[in-house]
């Protein structure tokens, strides 16, 4: 099993290794990022069963072209949530329509008891929905900054807009989502 935690520099080693068709490098890179972007997908797809195919697919496009990927200022990551945001925006140009996002699935293995486990679904239910009402924009957001734990600078490069639209995105999406939890109360 390998620790999640990789330096920029470890980073920087694996993708020149992967370049060498190096698979541990590859997996290790899988490992380290694969929740994160399963998270962000999760967020946004119908069902937890197509949220894991997508992020598959995403890694398959990173297989497929990381030899044309170079370090220009922007994270790893960054590339790899704009392939992510991609697929999933081509997911819905092929499957227009109202859209339910997930409720039966947790995106995180549960811990603790019955209890724990419940309201951790409940809120999680209920996140899910608030997101729903949200703007692309917004639910973006909110997903790369507080489920995946990105920076408003990271996210910013993410999404191609300035750190400044990145924070006042997030203070409307926060208003937003504190309105309309306070609704399902």
């Amino acid at each position: 099993m390998y620790e999640k935690d990789i330096s920029r520099q470890e980073e920087r080693e694996l993708i020149r290794r992967a370049k060498e068709c190096d698979s541990s490098a590859f997996a290790r890179l899988y490992e380290h990022y694969y929740q994160n972007i399963y998270n962000y997908i999760y967020y946004r797809v119908p069902n937890a069963s197509l949220a894991e195919d997508l992020t598959s697919d995403v890694f398959i496009k990173v297989l497929e072209s990381i030899d044309s990927f170079t370090f220009r200022g922007l994270p790893f990551s960054a590339w790899l949530f704009r392939i992510a945001k991609n697929l999933v925006a081509d997911y819905f140009r092929s499957h227009p329509g109202p859209v339910d996002l997930p409720l039966e699935e947790g995106v995180l293995p549960a811990e603790g008891g019955p209890s724990d486990i419940f309201e951790r679904e409940l809120t999680q239910q209920q996140l899910v929905r608030a997101l729903n009402n949200l703007t692309e924009d917004q639910q973006q957001v909110i997903i790369l900054r507080f489920v995946d734990g990105l920076s408003s600078n990271d996210v910013a490069q993410v999404l191609g807009k300035s750190e400044g639209a990145i924070k006042s995105l997030q203070h409307r999406a926060l208003t937003s989502l504190n309105r309309i939890l306070e609704e399902f109360s």
